[in-house]
C-alpha cells in the first residue's frame, strides 16, 4: 500500500506550539509529513531573524521531544524564488513525492490547487498568542515568550543568544547625518 504524503510550508520563526499542534494534526490524517522551511534563505532580520539550519535543529529537537518517529517526516529548506508561475515546480525539484498540500496561505493554495494539488486548511490554534509574530513580540518586550513554543526552541534559542539576535535586531540604525 503506498504511502500518504503531505506537504506543510511556513517560515516558522522560530517554531512554536501552534506549528506543533498543526504538524500533530496532520500527522494523525497521513502516513508522512514534508515540513518546508520556507524563505530558507532569509535570516538576520526582525521579521526573519533564524537561519534555516537553525529551524531545522528546532524543529527536528522538538519532534524528538515529542516522540515522532523521523521516519515519519522530513524537513527540506525552500528558498524564495519569486515567481510565482513555477513555484510549485521548484518545491516539487526539492521534495520526495507528495499528494496533499497543507496551507493557510490563499495564494499557496491556489497555486497547488492549479497544479491539481488535494489541498488543505490545516486548523489554526490561538492564533492570536501561537504566531512567530507574538513569540518575536514577547521577546523583545521581556514578556513570557518561553510558554508559546516547544522546550526545543527555548535551548535552540539560548544556544544561539536567540533572544539577544533579536534584540540587537531590533534596534534601528543611526545613519550618518
Amino acid at each position: 500500500m503506498q504511502k500518504v504524503r503531505a506537504i506543510l510550508i511556513g517560515r516558522m520563526q522560530p517554531i512554536h506550539n501552534g506549528h506543533m499542534q498543526i504538524i500533530n494534526e496532520i500527522l494523525n490524517e497521513v502516513d508522512e509529513i514534508i515540513i518546508g522551511i520556507g524563505s530558507a534563505q532569509l535570516s538576520h532580520e526582525i521579521k526573519d531573524p533564524f537561519t534555516a539550519g537553525e529551524r531545522i535543529v528546532m524543529i527536528n529537537q522538538a519532534l524528538a521531544d515529542e516522540g515522532v518517529d523521523p521516519s515519519r517526516y522530513y524537513i527540506i529548506p525552500m528558498q524564495d524564488i519569486n515567481f510565482n508561475a513555477i513555484w510549485v515546480s521548484h518545491v516539487k525539484m526539492l521534495t520526495p513525492p507528495f499528494t496533499i498540500v497543507y496551507s493557510g496561505n490563499s495564494l499557496v493554495k491556489q497555486l497547488f490547487a492549479e497544479e491539481g494539488f488535494e489541498v488543505r486548511q490545516p486548523p489554526l490554534y490561538d492564533r492570536m498568542h501561537l504566531s512567530g509574530t507574538e513569540v518575536r513580540r514577547r521577546i523583545l518586550e521581556d514578556d513570557n515568550w518561553q510558554e508559546l513554543v516547544p522546550k526545543a526552541t527555548v535551548n535552540v534559542l539560548n544556544e544561539i543568544n536567540g533572544v539577544e539576535r533579536i534584540k540587537n535586531l531590533s534596534i534601528k540604525e543611526i545613519s550618518d547625518i
